[in-house]
C-alpha cells in the first residue's frame, strides 16, 4: 500500500515532498506555518492578502493608521473612489514581510506566496503588479495565482528579472480557464511552473457557482491532466479541495497529480494565525454547522462556518483604513448593500446587511470563518479534553501524518497534560 512519501514533486532537479499547504489570508498561514513545511521538505505558502496589516501587527509599523489619518474626512461619504492605496507602502510591507520569512527559511522546501487577484484595491493592475514583483525582489521561492482567472498576471512580471527563474503558477477549477490562461499568455512563451487544481470542496472562495455540488475534484483532474497529455504539456498538477487524508493524497498521485494542496487540517495546528477560541469552534462543527453562500463581496460563492459573525453583520465599510475589494471605480458590492439598508432604516443604530459582508474587516478581525468542506472531521484529528475542548496539533504532526499514513487511518498526537495545553493556548490567545 503505497504512501505519499513513496512519491516526490519534481521542478527541473529539484524533488520535494508532494504535500502543499495553502495560503490562507488574512495571515492565517503564517510564516511560521509555510516555514514548516519547507523545513519538512514541502512547499508552504504565505498570503499577501491586507499585507500592510499584516506588517503592522508583525513589525510594529503603522501603515493602517497612517492611511486611515490620510482618508479620514472621506470616512462618512458613501464614495470611496479616491481611496487609493500607497504603493510604494505595498511595496515595504510585501518585502518586510516576505524577506523575513526567507531569511528564517531552512530545510529542501520552498515558501511561496498566494496572490489574490480579485483584492483589486482600487487600481487592479498597479496593485498587483507592486505587489507580485515586490514578493518576488524580496526573494520568495514562488508566486501562486488565485482567487481570478489572471489573463493578465504573467504580462504584469515579463520585464522583471525573475519571471523566468522563479516558480509561478495558476489556480483553475476547469479546463476552460486553463485553456484560457495558456491562450492569453502563448505570446510570453512562458508556461506555468505547475497548475492547482481546486475543486469544489475546498475552503473559502470557490471556482463555481451555487452548482458547485455537481462537480468533483477527481474529475476535474482527470479531465485537465488528459488535456495536458494531448497538448504534451508538461505541467505538473496539484490536486486541491477536500484532500483529508494521505490515502486520499495517493489517489490523486496515483491518478497523475505531482502533488497535493492541503489547508483544513492545518487551520488547528498550533503555528496557524487562527485565534485559539476560533480553532476550537472549528474542532466543534458538525457537518451541518457549514455552508457555501454568496456573502463575498467579490461575486464568488464561499464556504464558511454557519456561525461566522461575518455573517448578517452591518458594520459600517472600512475603506479608509482597508479598501482591498474596491474596483477600479472604488465600487464595492457591500457598500451598496450598506447604503441601501441604511437608506431603508432611517434613524437606526444598527442595521444588518444579509447579502454581502464587509470582508475586509472580517477578515482582518478573524470574524469570517471560512472553510474547508471537511472542517467537521477535524474532531477525528485530535483528542478531546476534560474542559470539552480539542488539543490542537504541531503543523509537523499534520505533515508527517499525510506524508506516511496508508488505509485512510490518521495518526492521534500524543496526549498532553491540561496543565501544558491550557498554558500554550493562553500564550497563543
Amino acid at each position: 500500500m503505497k504512501r505519499v512519501d513513496d512519491f516526490r514533486l519534481k521542478f527541473g532537479r529539484k524533488e520535494l515532498v508532494p504535500i502543499m499547504v495553502g495560503g490562507m489570508g488574512v495571515d492565517i498561514s503564517t510564516a511560521e506555518l509555510a516555514l514548516e513545511a519547507a523545513r519538512l521538505g514541502g512547499i508552504g505558502h504565505i498570503s499577501d492578502a491586507m499585507v500592510p496589516d499584516v506588517s503592522d501587527r508583525r513589525f510594529d509599523t503603522s501603515f493602517v493608521k497612517d492611511k486611515t489619518r490620510f482618508y479620514k474626512h472621506n470616512i462618512d461619504n458613501s464614495d470611496k473612489s479616491i481611496v487609493k492605496f500607497d504603493l510604494g507602502v505595498l511595496a515595504e510591507a510585501t518585502r518586510r514581510h516576505v524577506e523575513s520569512t526567507m531569511q528564517a527559511k531552512r530545510g529542501e522546501g520552498l515558501v511561496f506566496v498566494n496572490c489574490m487577484e480579485k483584492l483589486t484595491m482600487n487600481a487592479p493592475r498597479e496593485t498587483l503588479q507592486m505587489r507580485m514583483a515586490s514578493a518576488l525582489d524580496a526573494g520568495i521561492d514562488g508566486i501562486t495565482l488565485s482567487a481570478g482567472l489572471h489573463l493578465g498576471s504573467f504580462a504584469l512580471l515579463a520585464e522583471h528579472p525573475r519571471f523566468r527563474d522563479a516558480k509561478l503558477g495558476i489556480i483553475v477549477s476547469s479546463v476552460r480557464a486553463l485553456q484560457l490562461f495558456l491562450r492569453k499568455n502563448s505570446r510570453l512563451n512562458r508556461l506555468p511552473d505547475y497548475v492547482i487544481v481546486e475543486g469544489p470542496l475546498a475552503g473559502g472562495h470557490l471556482g463555481f457557482g451555487m452548482d458547485w455540488a455537481q462537480y468533483d475534484l477527481a474529475t476535474i483532474a482527470a479531465e485537465i491532466l488528459l488535456y495536458l497529455k494531448t497538448e504534451q504539456l508538461e505541467i505538473p498538477l496539484i490536486a486541491a479541495g477536500g484532500v483529508f487524508t494521505g490515502s486520499d493524497a495517493v489517489s490523486f498521485l496515483e491518478l497523475g497529480a505531482a502533488a497535493v494542496q492541503v489547508a483544513t487540517r492545518f487551520t488547528i495546528s498550533d503555528e496557524c494565525g487562527l485565534p485559539t477560541k476560533v480553532k476550537q469552534d472549528y474542532f466543534m462543527a458538525g457537518e451541518e454547522d457549514i455552508e457555501v453562500n454568496t456573502i463575498s463581496p467579490t461575486g464568488y460563492p464561499m464556504r464558511m462556518l454557519k456561525s461566522t459573525p461575518a455573517i448578517g453583520a452591518g458594520i459600517r465599510p472600512n475603506c479608509e483604513a482597508y479598501g482591498y475589494l474596491l474596483d477600479g471605480a472604488g465600487g464595492c458590492a457591500y457598500i451598496t448593500a450598506y447604503n441601501r439598508e441604511v437608506a431603508l432604516n432611517p434613524g437606526v443604530k444598527t442595521i444588518s446587511v444579509k447579502d454581502k459582508t464587509c470582508l475586509c474587516t472580517h477578515m482582518r478581525n478573524f470574524n469570517c470563518w471560512t472553510c474547508g468542506h471537511y472542517t467537521y472531521r477535524l474532531k477525528d484529528t485530535s483528542h478531546r479534553l476534560p474542559d470539552g475542548s480539542y488539543q490542537t496539533l504541531s503543523a509537523e504532526h499534520i505533515f508527517r501524518d499525510y506524508q506516511f499514513s496508508t488505509d485512510h487511518q490518521i495518526a492521534l498526537p500524543a496526549l498532553e497534560s491540561q496543565a501544558v495545553i491550557s498554558a500554550a493556548q493562553i500564550a497563543l490567545a
